[in-house]
């Protein structure tokens, strides 16, 4: 008994620590991204239809913590959004949410960052319950698709970061409880 007690302590040790938890999601408090240590801003809750249908919990990490959109859109910032999901979505349901985003979010911008929007819908596939899409941008890089743990597309491009991080940050998030989440400010639903 007191060996098991022992390895479950070292195990649990072994974690990394978690920093935020929404819907039996967890996500760990820091990430490192090219070297560089980015942290955890905030947790937000993706919502879908008047139903409020829980789609996915999405993890915000930034250089530096801030409720400022504004400060997190800026081009010079390695930032990365987490989405895990909590229900399967196919890969249509997702293209058509990242074009709805854009249109709301890209002004007249929008012409010319359709290549970029391409890219982002073609590196899509259908998710299952617990798969995740990351999307990280590094200032010199661009923004690279990560879908299930695999890199899908490299967009290059500061507007289009904006754009792309303006859909969950932006005036017309798809719902506000996960702007407001994800800002590190009190989820409102």
């Amino acid at each position: 008994m007191r060996k098991l007690t022992i390895l479950l302590v070292a195990l649990l040790l072994a974690l990394p620590a978690a920093a935020g938890q929404l819907e039996g999601v967890i996500l760990p408090d820091q990430v490192t991204v090219s070297g560089r240590n980015l942290v955890l801003n905030g947790l937000g809750l993706r919502e879908a239809t008047v139903l409020m249908v829980n789609v996915y919990v999405a993890g915000l990490y930034v250089e530096a913590k801030s409720s400022d959109a504004a400060v997190i859109l800026k081009a010079d910032q390695t930032k990365q959004l987490v989405m895990r999901f909590v229900r399967s979505v196919g890969r249509e349901k997702l293209a058509e949410a990242w074009t709805e985003g854009f249109d709301k979010n890209a002004g007249s911008s929008r012409a010319a960052l359709a290549p970029g929007l391409a890219n982002l819908n073609a590196a899509m596939t259908d998710v299952k319950k617990e798969d995740l899409i990351t999307l990280t941008y590094l200032p010199e890089t661009g923004v690279t698709v990560s879908v299930k743990g695999k890199d899908a597309a490299v967009i290059p491009g500061d507007d289009f970061q904006r754009v792309l991080f303006s859909i969950w940050l932006g005036a017309s998030p798809p719902n506000v409880g996960l702007r407001e989440g994800l800002l590190g400010r009190a989820p409102k639903n």
